[in-house]
């Protein structure tokens, strides 16, 4: 599969971090990154990671080309989309975060792209797609979202239990850690106004879009699920708190999330009292704390850890698989 990389913040930095030291990937050819940054920077930020630590094996930048994990790839600066090396190129991964407008996404197919992964939702794509959730929505669409992080943590997670159990309603908060979208001492950021406060300083009550995107990922589930978030001064790794009214509740509704977690590839456990740095790195979309677990008459309360950045970039190099092997 060869992959052009547009956009080497977060989320593009820990993809290609996963591509050039998980040797299930070595079948993926990087054709290109792009990024606004100069070289040098991207370089220095791929090599040192706050979060994730030193690059095995370094990283050296020259010639215009960025050398990392025994590849050599062509790192670009300030490309437009349409002007990307895209000719014989399976998939564009999108992650610059500021993908807006419909022609853009076509004019990397027009350059000779089979297809564009938007890294976040994204209302110009033919679908959004989240895996483990609704794969099978797929079909022949060529420009996709992958949702968000924290729909990737949740949908999978709604589907079983509904098919399972059938889901009545529920009510999820995301208790996430601050993102680049905070500012870190008091700032006019935008209209949300808590949101304009330090992100490392305090928990902050906001919103979140996951709660719409079931609704657009499970159309089944519609108006069922709402959602909130707590923005927590921690660097990594969030948490899930679901809870539910089920149609039929298990016996033992431990045991059953392990079941589930056994059944669906994209959910894993953690049976020991973890703390969020304890799931840093880890790559399933949610890691379901069974002994978390609580029942109160037909409410069950589940709870979960998700890195919103290692565990969501693995689905978006899950989805590309998907498209990819769509397209032979």
């Amino acid at each position: 599969m060869r992959i052009v990389i547009h956009g080497f913040g977060r989320i593009g930095r820990v993809i290609l971090r996963q591509i050039l030291t998980t040797p299930d990937h070595s079948d993926i050819e990087v054709v290109a990154v792009n990024d606004i940054a100069q070289p040098d920077t991207c370089a220095y930020l791929f090599k040192y990671d706050s979060v994730f630590g030193p690059l095995p094996g370094g990283v050296t930048h020259e010639n215009g080309r960025l050398h990392a994990g025994g590849r050599s790839i062509p790192l670009l600066t300030g490309v437009r989309m349409a002007d990307l090396p895209l000719d014989g190129v399976d998939l564009v991964l999108d992650c610059t975060g500021a993908l807006k407008d419909r022609p853009t996404a076509e004019s990397a197919l027009a350059a000779g792209a089979a297809a564009v992964l938007i890294s976040g939702p994204s209302d110009i794509g033919d679908i959004t797609i989240v895996h483990g959730a609704n794969d099978e929505a797929l079909g022949a669409a060529r420009i996709v979202s992958n949702a968000s992080c924290t729909t990737n943590a949740l949908a999978p997670l709604l589907r079983d239990l509904d098919a399972r159990y059938g889901l009545i309603q529920g009510h999820m908060t995301t208790i996430h850690c601050y993102t680049g979208s905070q500012p870190m001492v008091d700032a006019p950021r935008g209209p949300d106004l808590a949101r304009n406060r330090a992100g490392a300083v305090s928990m902050v009550p906001t919103t979140t879009s996951a709660a719409s995107l079931i609704d657009r990922v499970l159309p089944d589930l519609a108006g069922r699920v709402t959602g909130a978030a707590v923005r927590v001064p921690a660097i990594s790794v969030s948490a899930v708190d679901l809870v539910v009214r089920l149609a039929s509740l298990p016996r033992d509704a431990a045991g059953a999330l392990r079941a589930l977690a056994d059944e669906n590839p994209v959910l894993g456990l953690v049976e020991d009292p973890c703390v969020s740095v304890d799931l840093r790195a880890r790559t399933e979309s949610l890691v379901i704390a069974p002994n978390e677990t609580l029942q109160t008459g037909d409410q069950l309360r589940i709870f979960g850890w998700y890195d919103n950045e290692w565990g969501f970039s693995a689905r978006m190099i899950d989805v590309a698989r998907m498209m990819h092997r769509r397209a032979k």
